[in-house]
């Protein structure tokens, strides 16, 4: 039995989430079968690169249909996470609709260049099992150029001139903007949180 589905959506951080989840003691398969994603007991969906060819891809495996429908455990990783809301600049792409909200380009600024790429803390804004263990004073790794609103369904934000959501959760759903498995300590916490649900 495994304990994780990580969809394939074509990121290229697929095998360090593998082995993030290994070093918790957790068994994981990497697939675009719809089938095994909804038979998985917890799903994570992770992305790099851009909106509108993730999205195609999952149109192409079937998974954009049974993603929003999941009632176990989801977490969305970076694009992963972005791709949960209704629809993204980034390739002007009709996304997977669970959140509300349209995923944006950071504005860069001379002190400010996008991507970002850094450290960040997290501003809390809600509790959620997720969070356990983990606070305002953590840092957390992004790298991205594109961001979500904050919105009523996010639990944490974090600023890179503009606030933008870094948590995000909705039912079974929740979404971080950051990457858990190159976050170190507070990246495994937080894992570790996901594989509690």
């Amino acid at each position: 039995m495994i304990d994780v589905a990580i969809v394939d959506s074509g990121g290229a951080n697929l095998a360090s989430l593998q082995f993030a989840l290994e070093r918790l003691g957790a068994s994981s398969i990497v697939s675009d079968d719809p089938e095994r994603i909804a038979a998985a007991p917890r799903v994570l969906l992770p992305g790099v690169g851009a909106a509108a060819d993730a999205m195609r891809r999952l149109r192409a495996s079937g998974t954009d249909r049974v993603i929003p429908t999941l009632r176990v455990p989801l977490l969305g990783i970076c694009l992963g996470m972005q791709l949960l809301f209704e629809h993204s600049t980034e390739g002007d792409a009709p996304c997977l609709g669970v959140f509300r909200g349209r995923i944006e380009k950071l504005v860069s600024a001379r002190d400010r260049p996008v991507p970002h790429m850094g450290w960040n803390t997290l501003e809390l804004m809600g509790e959620d099992a997720l969070l356990r263990d983990i606070g305002a004073s953590d840092y957390v790794y992004f790298v991205h150029s594109y961001a979500a609103p904050v919105t009523e369904d996010t639990i944490a934000a974090t600023r890179y001139g503009s606030p933008f959501a870094a948590i995000v959760r909705k039912d079974n759903f929740r979404g971080v903007q950051f990457h858990p498995e190159r976050s170190a300590r507070v990246g495994a916490k937080l894992l570790r949180n996901f594989l509690a649900l």
